[in-house]
């Protein structure tokens, strides 16, 4: 019996264009999705030229350089949004308009009124929603969750979060789309905090209840041209550091930091969970293990355990090789796309959602109400 096709529409070709290219191109291989995807059309703000060269690259089949056109197009059933994030919310108000089920990269949009719009239209059209909070569906974070509704941790005391970059430390890096609020919403509080927020209620269940925020921008101008550090500047319009405090409902505390300039921290997406019977560590730069402390051994016993979360018994079968070969960064957009066609085809529930958006959205919203009032501020 030949599969259901999914045709799919990417809108963005950057850095996130490549990783969603490269899920859809290879779900379907590696994940056994439920329907055949087609990669039916590229679209972005470039030459012809360019654009044709990454669709020949990844495999779209044609491209296109006005979204508008894209999103009414009846040969087009998803729409995978991978711009720079004020776009996120126009082409999703149209693509759930036109009945196109839509997959977004986080943050959902720049601030939590146009999320909450986004959520509203999608709901409305009755579509499928995603959004791109991929370090989910990397098997390692997975166990993490399992193992917190296990029981295995018991009640939870602390949430330490730290999601660090080193990749603009340089002060001579040049001005790009994410130094622009206008353009990006945040710095590292929307770009980062955003997955850590995510990561947090994903694996605890815990609701944020108040917040207490510090953002700086500690180099607050660039070169226009990176290839000349004494020429113009540009002004630096968002964080380069988020940090904040968190009591969540329940009783549990929270401490989270998001930066750009931690020297030497290339991808140090890390969580930590301090429980009454037990400790989680996860480290994304080391993800296929976690790390698990059982308190209910004896001092004998007692330490952290590495666990090598590989194996077909772990959440997504560990990933696709044998136990201890591993999976890397790409793999989680894989499955991410291999789930989301899933629930597309069995019409079945799917998280991370615009719902799971707005959620971490009004975390932000309430970290900036808290640096802005120099007080902590209630998440609603």
């Amino acid at each position: 019996m030949l599969k259901r096709e999914i045709r799919v529409a990417l809108i963005g070709h950057q850095f996130m264009g490549i990783a969603h290219s490269n899920a859809f191109k290879n779900a379907e291989m590696w994940a056994g999705t439920p329907a055949k995807i087609v990669m039916k059309c590229l679209c972005a703000k470039d030459s012809p030229e360019n654009l044709q060269i990454f669709a020949d690259k990844f495999g779209w089949e044609e491209i296109e350089t006005d979204w508008r056109k894209v999103v009414t197009r009846d040969d087009i059933d998803l729409i995978s949004i991978a711009t720079p994030n004020f776009l996120h919310k126009e082409i999703a108000l149209e693509a759930a308009k036109n009945g196109k089920h839509v997959l977004c990269e986080k943050p959902l949009a720049n601030n939590l009124a146009d999320a909450r719009e986004m959520l509203d239209a999608v709901k409305r059209a009755g579509v499928k929603h995603c959004c791109g909070y991929s370090y989910r569906f990397t098997p390692s974070l997975a166990l993490a969750r399992q193992l917190v509704q296990e029981g295995r941790i018991g009640r939870i005391y602390h949430v330490f979060v730290r999601y660090a970059q080193d990749w603009i430390t340089n002060p001579n890096f040049a001005m790009v789309w994410r130094f622009d609020k206008k353009i990006a919403g945040s710095g590292p509080l929307g770009d980062l905090s955003a997955h850590s927020v995510d990561a947090t209620r994903f694996i605890t269940g815990l609701n944020f209840k108040e917040v207490s925020g510090n953002l700086q921008t500690l180099i607050k101008e660039r070169p226009v041209d990176g290839n000349n550090p004494n020429g113009p500047k540009g002004m630096v319009t968002v964080d380069d550091v988020a940090q904040f405090l968190v009591n969540f409902e329940g009783g549990a505390t929270g401490c989270f930091e998001s930066t750009r300039l931690a020297t030497g921290r290339k991808n140090y997406n890390t969580i930590e969970i301090n429980g009454e019977k037990g400790s989680i560590f996860w480290n994304f730069e080391d993800q296929n293990y976690l790390m698990f402390y059982d308190n209910t051994q004896g001092p004998q016993e007692a330490g952290f355990r590495k666990i090598n979360a590989t194996h077909d018994v772990h959440p997504y079968n560990g990933g696709w090789w044998p136990q201890g070969h591993g999976i890397g960064y790409a793999d989680s957009f894989v499955i991410e796309v291999a789930e989301f066609i899933r629930s597309i085809v069995d019409n079945t529930p799917f998280s991370p959602s615009f719902e799971d958006g707005v959620k971490s959205q009004e975390v932000l919203e309430a970290v900036e109400r808290s640096v802005e009032n120099r007080s902590w501020a209630e998440v609603k």
